[in-house]
């Protein structure tokens, strides 16, 4: 998915796109619709679970 995000940037860069045209102007909404067009199970699931484990080891939620 980097990689993705990367070539998008790149590919707008080359052709003269300004990054506001490509993502607009809410970043949140860019970024939930960038990842949605990443199936689960890939590397973002997995960094998701392991934020969300290691923030409830630091509170105390989890063993």
């Amino acid at each position: 998915m980097p990689e993705d995000l990367a070539d998008l940037v790149e590919q707008s860069a080359a052709d003269g796109t300004p990054i506001r045209e490509v993502a607009g102007q809410d970043w949140v909404e860019f970024a939930e619709a960038f990842l949605a067009n990443h199936p689960p199970g890939q590397w973002i699931s997995r960094e998701r679970e392991r934020l969300t484990n290691t923030i409830d080891r630091a509170t105390g939620d989890k063993p």
